[in-house]
């Protein structure tokens, strides 16, 4: 096995080499040499994980109200194939909050945000003649009942001059 580089090595070396960089720093950091490792760059690479799981929550929850609002205001159309893509959202999201149980709060805090994009992608799923309307204001879903793998919200009637392509 290499030895580890040296600190200014190491730090000019995340960007040549990541996987190399990556297993540098844990040798040393295992060897409690933490001096001797890119702490500026772990740092950074640390913050990164904790916005990727965060976009990924923001990724997986506004699919999932897209769903649910389809099914809602269009339970004809997209009753024979909406469960699965709900099912796979909601266990997306489970193991996000079961590894990471912070993110809930986050999930509750940015819900306002989150459905604004989940109603954009509903109009574009539905396929119609965009008709915001249709959909509620405000996220008509708790964050129990987005995360509960049993919830399914009461359906609409479907407009019938509703347009569909």
């Amino acid at each position: 096995m290499q030895s580890p580089r040296g600190t200014s090595d190491l730090s000019e070396f995340h960007d040549e080499d990541f996987f190399e960089w990556t297993r540098q720093n844990a040798q040393l950091l295992r060897a409690g040499q933490v001096r001797a490792s890119d702490i500026r760059h772990i740092a950074e690479e640390i913050e990164d994980l904790g916005k990727q799981d965060l976009k990924e929550l923001h990724r997986r929850s506004r699919a999932l109200l897209a769903h649910l609002l389809v099914g809602q205001v269009q339970p004809a159309r997209h009753a024979h194939w909406r469960l699965a893509p709900v099912t796979e959202e909601r266990i997306w999201l489970h193991g996000l909050v079961e590894y990471s149980p912070s993110l809930k709060s986050r999930l509750a805090n940015e819900l306002p945000a989150i459905f604004a994009g989940a109603v954009r992608l509903a109009m574009a799923m539905a396929r119609t003649v965009p008709d915001r309307e249709r959909f509620p204001v405000e996220c008509p879903f708790t964050v129990e009942q987005i995360l509960d793998p049993e919830f399914l919200p009461q359906l609409q009637q479907e407009r019938p001059d509703a347009i569909t392509t």
